[in-house]
């Protein structure tokens, strides 16, 4: 259907029913006749993890932009429109000047080093640490704790297990066991501290003192660094690039609101505009809803694919949407648009985690988790398990639908007894189930 204007209630009550939007044209997939099902999906954004691959591009953006050194190879397996809508292209207004003020340019930080095996570099400062062990030959494998044999191999008598093993089945056990470089590092540290103190310390109180700091040490277990640790860190005076980031209303059938418990930017559309050096790169179109940071699409200049801008951004509006929470409390998830399980390549957005998946009958929002295994078995899925679960938003009473008729608002009730011509009933029946009781009592249904 085409929306000529929306109240962002309205949109996010459509959105909760598997609607999306391009531009002002809003549509829904019949998800139990398409060949590709398509799944609204929402990212729990309070309680997002960033994974590897997700540190891993925020790290290349911070070394370009520190260093203006990285490797302009794109790597399939970060997909760049990593949440574009697969939908029609709509007609939203590009402008080419930014409304926002000096307090809405956000430079984009650089962590000092980045590295596979991340340095220490300043005193208390948390890392998350990856092992990784190197080898020309596909015979070394990572080490664990206990060597486990692989299914189908003879077990191995006392005397055989300190024999070397065959190239391919497990660690060598004449060698010493992995080791993490965080903990060699740590070591290395409490050695420089137990040498300063040795002049200090005697006999057994020495001995003493060095449990209790490797136990002080073990205590404190590292925590995982989080997306504002790469987005929202001082930038260094010698960087070589300088990202910046604002936002402005763009053209929408969203009505702009500003409510007294809302977000300082209001509610409704948005155009978040990446510029580096002064040159507009990439920019994002979003929806700022009750509830939630809906992407609508993203497009950038293909000059910088290297940098994985679609991954980027996702993870920029997520962290965006946890800034949003602070003055909003309600408004904590960010809509990915459609998950399309049946094809490989849109199963990416399944990635953001905790993530969720929205029921197509009952509208029940269900982890990703418990959706996945009845994916594989079938393409259309029931998530809600829950025999007696029903579409607490269905229709009840179709005559108090909404109806805009020669300019005039009036319930179906009324334009039922004043149409002229065959009925239509079948059609508002239609509209009323999909858009729910509550949208269709506040939306206005345009009948000729």
């Amino acid at each position: 259907m085409w929306a000529h204007s929306m109240t962002v209630q309205d949109y996010q009550d459509l959105i909760d029913r598997g609607w999306r939007r391009s531009g002002k044209y809003v549509y829904k997939p019949i998800m139990n006749q398409t060949c590709c099902p398509q799944y609204t999906i929402r990212c729990q954004a309070l309680h997002f993890q960033a994974s590897k691959s997700h540190k891993k591009v925020l790290k290349k953006m911070l070394k370009f932009i520190s260093k203006g050194e990285v490797s302009k190879v794109v790597s399939e397996e970060e997909p760049m429109d990593s949440h574009v809508d697969d939908v029609v292209a709509g007609d939203f207004g590009y402008k080419s000047e930014s409304h926002a003020s000096l307090s809405e340019l956000t430079p984009l930080n650089v962590d000092p080093v980045e590295k596979v095996e991340n340095e220490d570099e300043d005193a208390g400062e948390t890392k998350e640490e990856v092992t990784v062990q190197k080898a020309g030959s596909s015979s070394t494998r990572l080490c664990s704790d206990k060597d486990v044999p692989d299914p189908g191999e003879p077990s191995h008598s006392a005397k055989a297990v300190h024999a070397p093993p065959k190239p391919g089945k497990g660690a060598d056990l004449s060698k010493p066991p992995c080791r993490k470089a965080k903990d060699i590092r740590r070591e290395r540290k409490l050695q420089k501290l137990l040498q300063n103190q040795m002049c200090t310390l005697e006999g057994s109180q020495q001995q003493a003192d060095q449990v209790s700091l490797l136990q002080n040490c073990k205590s404190k277990p590292n925590q995982p660094k989080t997306i504002e640790d790469f987005v929202f860190v001082s930038l260094p005076d010698d960087a070589r690039h300088k990202l910046e980031f604002t936002r402005f209303l763009c053209d929408s059938p969203l009505e702009a609101e500003n409510a007294p418990n809302g977000p300082e930017c209001g509610y409704g559309s948005f155009h978040q505009q990446y510029w580096l050096d002064g040159k507009i790169i990439a920019v994002g179109v979003i929806d700022i809803l009750p509830y939630c940071v809906s992407s609508v699409y993203l497009y950038y200049d293909p000059d910088y694919s290297f940098l994985s801008l679609g991954v980027y951004s996702a993870l920029r509006e997520i962290a965006f949407t946890r800034q949003l929470h602070e003055k909003a409390p309600d408004l904590c998830f960010y809509y990915m648009g459609f998950y399309i399980h049946s094809c490989p390549k849109m199963r990416y957005k399944g990635q953001y985690r905790p993530s969720d998946l929205l029921c197509p009958e009952t509208y029940i929002w269900t982890p990703i988790e418990q959706c996945l295994p009845l994916l594989e078995h079938s393409k259309y899925c029931r998530f809600n398990q829950d025999v007696k679960a029903v579409d607490e938003g269905r229709v009840k009473e179709l005559g108090r639908v909404r109806v805009l008729h020669k300019r005039t608002v009036m319930p179906y009730s009324v334009y039922k007894e004043r149409r002229k011509g065959p009925s239509d009933e079948a059609s508002v029946q239609q509209y009323a189930s999909l858009v729910g009781q509550a949208c269709s009592e506040r939306m206005l249904l345009f009948r000729s």
